[in-house]
């Protein structure tokens, strides 16, 4: 049965990665107070993204402004003025983890307990054991069709990746924040942290 209290599981992200130098693009262009939904229309007027159809680039300036609204004003602000590229995968991450609770649940159910058992390769299958036992009780995640699975499970690996997550061979990687990104996961929320390997949380209480 459902947890109402919990936040259903969203699976939209069947387009592209990471997004990291469109969602740069496109944070440059959010005004403060603007509706990202104008912000996408924007960009899609001027052409912020490097998709040749017009079709793709609404599905994924759609991905990236579902993302970015989850940073906080002093974090996009970070991701525009401070942090060089390793700090704005990191970013986009955690905007990732935030956007979909199955992929937050992934980084700290799977991802984390692996590395701390020193299991640092990531199977593929690792994806499908993880979505078979959620579907279990979730008629959403029962109800997709392979075809779908399968493109979550080829975008959720090129996120890690491009995220650097994951090597390019699928291994977990510890990572490395700098100390004031650090900082703003942990004034906002020290739990967060667990979703970069290598993280300590007691980092986060020092």
């Amino acid at each position: 049965m459902r947890n109402k209290s919990m936040p259903d599981y969203r699976m939209s992200f069947t387009t592209g990665g990471l997004f990291l130098t469109e969602s740069v693009e496109v944070a440059r262009l959010h005004r403060d107070g603007e509706a990202w939904e104008d912000t996408a229309k924007r960009a899609l007027d001027q052409g912020a993204t490097t998709l040749p159809k017009a079709a793709s680039n609404r599905r994924s300036l759609r991905e990236i402004t579902n993302r970015l609204r989850m940073l906080t004003e002093e974090e996009r602000h970070f991701l525009l003025e401070f942090a060089d590229r390793n700090d704005q995968q990191a970013l986009l991450w955690l905007a990732t983890c935030r956007a979909y609770r199955f992929v937050r649940e992934f980084a700290v159910e799977v991802i984390r307990e692996r590395y701390l058992s020193y299991q640092m390769d990531l199977p593929l299958s690792s994806f499908d054991i993880a979505l078979d036992a959620k579907a279990e009780w979730d008629e959403g995640l029962a109800r997709l069709s392979t075809s779908t699975r399968n493109k979550l499970r080829q975008v959720l690996f090129r996120i890690m990746r491009e995220a650097e997550i994951l090597s390019q061979e699928n291994r977990i990687q510890a990572t490395i924040l700098s100390t004031r990104l650090q900082t703003l996961i942990q004034n906002n929320n020290t739990a967060e942290l667990a979703y970069f390997p290598g993280i300590s949380l007691m980092e986060g209480n020092t």
